[in-house]
């Protein structure tokens, strides 16, 4: 069936039930599809409460992708300073959170003894950096996903966390779709998944201007959370071994890079802590795009579950599949209950470190390798 005659949305959740899901899927059977926009008769959870009346002081550095998360709509958040290397940019974050103390570097922004966490979203291969600058500093911290780019910034990430005991979030948008809501919620009830797979299809990513040309001929592996999160921000459990390949890209771009990286596409399957099967596609060149996922239920669940997540009053869900409210309320909430976060820095280093290793599988032809666990010991 080509995109023209799918009538579901590209960011649908495909869920099936039974040992013959994947034939049946196939028939038109028992399977179910869900997209990020239908509301079919899911319980609504409680409303949205305060908590306290205090107020985060939060830092946004990175005036792309940063300046999109409504932080000045949430009661309990107000941005106190703003930076960006960029002037222009720094203009622009200024301007959307009315903000009038603004920084030209992360690095004077955070020795700013008014704020109490900071929002990192700047160029990709410095968050690991980044936020163990903003810990270091006393500030807790919210990243752009992915959490890093190598197991060396994995290792520092988790390490300063524990030292400074200081919150840690990584803001991955998939989390809070509301079909991976849905489907966390059935998980929390006991229903068992065997199966699942995650894909993200951005076709062109890598000719997108970026901060010294970071996005140029990226692995793909790198930027795996998008996918990673519907096995891992469903099931909390872990992909603990891994094989993959890539498809090669052709011209100079994917000859020669920063990366060393010559493939275009990457498609990796991996082994979980369960003892089931996960299957991973990043693709920068192909006729799709955006998130999706499948899974198969050992049993077809019955049980109705929320998909959603209360938000405070003139605060909506935002881009990204609704993810933008429901990220920016589950970190100011975190710090005022003083615990830790949904995504926290356990959880955005299993949905990272899985591909990094991926990747390396792909270069040495699909090598089954195992992926370093990062948890708390």
């Amino acid at each position: 069936m080509n995109s023209a005659e799918n009538p579901l949305s590209r960011r649908g959740f495909l869920t099936t039930a039974g040992t013959g899901a994947l034939g049946a899927a196939a028939l038109g059977g028992a399977v179910e599809f869900l997209s990020g926009s239908a509301a079919a008769a899911q319980p609504k959870p409680e409303g949205w409460k305060k908590v306290s009346d205090r107020k985060i002081r939060l830092g946004v550095v990175g005036g792309g992708f940063g300046s999109a998360f409504p932080w000045q709509r949430h009661p309990n958040c107000v941005v106190a300073a703003v930076s960006d290397l960029q002037p222009e940019r720094r203009q622009h974050l200024m301007k959307v959170f009315k903000c009038e103390k603004s920084y030209e570097s992360l690095e004077q922004l955070v020795k700013d003894d008014q704020l109490d966490a900071v929002s990192v979203f700047t160029d990709a291969p410095s968050h690991g950096r980044h936020c163990v600058e903003v810990m270091r500093h006393g500030k807790h911290v919210i990243s752009a996903v992915p959490a890093a780019f190598t197991l060396e910034d994995c290792e520092k990430l988790k390490e300063t966390k524990e030292k400074t005991g200081l919150k840690y979030m990584m803001a991955e948008t998939s989390y809070f779709h509301r079909d991976v809501i849905r489907t966390r919620n059935l998980c929390r009830k006991g229903c068992q998944v065997v199966y699942s797979e995650g894909h993200y299809y951005h076709d062109g990513v890598t000719g997108i201007g970026s901060w010294k040309k970071w996005r140029y001929a990226l692995p793909p592996m790198f930027y795996p959370t998008h996918s990673t999160a519907y096995y891992v921000g469903v099931t909390r459990k872990r992909l603990t071994k891994v094989t993959c390949l890539g498809w090669r890209g052709q011209g100079d771009e994917w000859q020669h890079n920063q990366y060393n990286n010559p493939f275009v596409n990457e498609s990796a399957m991996f082994q979980t802590s369960e003892n089931t099967m996960f299957r991973c596609n990043v693709f920068w060149k192909c006729d799709a795009g955006g998130e999706s996922g499948m899974l198969v239920w050992e049993r077809r669940p019955t049980v109705q579950v929320a998909d959603v997540v209360p938000l405070p009053p003139g605060m909506d869900p935002g881009g990204h599949g609704g993810s933008h409210g429901p990220l920016a309320n589950e970190f100011i909430t975190a710090l005022l209950e003083d615990r830790e976060p949904a995504i926290d820095v356990y959880e955005a280093l299993a949905m990272t470190a899985p591909g990094i290793v991926a990747h390396q599988s792909a270069l040495k032809d699909g090598q089954m390798l195992e992926v370093p666990g990062f948890d708390k010991k």
